[in-house]
């Protein structure tokens, strides 16, 4: 898989995770971009191979950029396809995967593509006319793509992310069991208007008595902690802080969550159970974070506040999910009834079910079976 940001390299980890233990060789395409290097120097025992590419930008020198980056990323995973005997190639959706996965076409090999987001792109139409498998999320089917190489997989979780008992992680980050914590992020780039909003709101925030945990984003605001006086003259304490490595231990730790609606993030909601108010991204393409947040909503998982509404009703919001004990409680419950578990194993034994099943493993060199993911 090429990545170009950090939800889609962390599901190749961990499918790449589950494929390695399974006995299967596996490599990993990543961007040239610090947070893939920074995310990919945790798993000194997965193989990691930077490619170049580009995002495809409508403009002329944005197209320019994207065509480049596809023939350099189309040579080089074709010739890394000769060099390693591989067998197969996983994309991650979005048009990075264009250059490997025409490389892998261009060989003869089998495609599997994953989309985590319930929205197909274009990016993804394209490649699943020309997939062996395509892995949509629970319910999605797409139009023009036979169901028969359609399985419905969610978002698959690195190994080492797990919930952890909230006294726990509160213990790690240096936060008072007795606080009541909102836990703001936005993503490995943080989120511009959700660090403004808690910025607007950090003193009436603070006068009800909420800790805020605000992850800005490593190329925003610098870290620090600010300490303000709360209910009956106690300190309240805020911290931001621009990435951790850690999100499972900072989500165990929340008794809410304000978030963006990617697929990577809902998956980390729903694995920690912490009730959430997701504010969707509103350029996000084909709008995928607001389809993706309703779902979590329709399940009874969080709620939505659209971004244009955040300075009308989010703070209320806030105070209300927050201060209503019975509430979340049922939230947990239902985010509980959402996981689907060990999603990477499942997709790692789908995979190689798959390539018996269509006697691709006759030629596999020496029986070991080599993924690109």
């Amino acid at each position: 898989m090429h990545a170009e940001e950090r939800g889609h390299l962390t599901p190749g980890i961990a499918l790449a995770q589950s494929l390695e233990e399974k006995g299967c060789p596996s490599w990993l395409f990543i961007s040239q971009k610090g947070v893939d290097s920074r995310l990919s120097s945790k798993y000194p025992n997965l193989s990691f191979v930077p490619l170049p590419g580009a995002p495809l930008i409508k403009s002329p020198a944005g197209l320019a950029r994207f065509c480049h980056g596809f023939a350099f990323s189309f040579l080089r995973s074709y010739r890394f396809y000769k060099k390693v005997g591989a067998d197969a190639l996983v994309g991650f959706g979005g048009f990075s995967s264009f250059g490997p996965a025409m490389a892998a076409r261009a060989r003869g090999m089998p495609v599997f593509i994953h989309e985590a987001n319930r929205a197909v792109g274009k990016a993804v139409r394209f490649l699943a006319k020309r997939s062996t498998r395509l892995y949509l999320p629970e319910g999605m089917q797409l139009e023009g793509i036979s169901p028969e190489i359609i399985r419905n997989f969610g978002y698959p979780l690195r190994h080492d992310f797990r919930r952890i008992p909230r006294e726990r992680a509160r213990k790690q980050l240096g936060i008072g069991l007795a606080d009541r914590l909102l836990v703001v992020l936005g993503g490995s780039q943080g989120a511009i208007s959700l660090n403004r909003w808690v910025k607007g709101n950090i003193e009436s925030l603070a006068k009800e008595g909420l800790s805020v945990y605000c992850l800005t984003g490593m190329n925003n605001e610098s870290s620090g902690v600010i300490q303000m006086e709360g209910p009956n003259g106690q300190k309240v304490t805020s911290r931001f802080v621009s990435f951790t490595d850690e999100m499972n231990v900072v989500l165990s730790a929340a008794d809410l969550v304000l978030s963006r609606a990617g697929a990577g993030a809902i998956s980390e909601i729903v694995r920690c159970r912490v009730p959430s108010i997701l504010v969707p991204y509103p350029y996000a393409a084909d709008n995928h974070q607001y389809l993706n947040a309703s779902y979590l909503e329709r399940k009874g998982g969080g709620i939505i506040c659209l971004e244009d509404k955040m300075e009308e009703v989010l703070l209320d919001e806030v105070r209300e999910v927050m201060f209503n004990e019975e509430f979340r409680a049922i939230l947990r419950k239902n985010l509980f009834a959402m996981d689907e578990g060990d999603v990477s194993a499942g997709l790692a034994d789908d995979l190689m079910q798959c390539l018996k099943e269509n006697r691709l493993d006759d030629s596999l060199q020496g029986g070991v079976l080599r993924m690109v993911g």
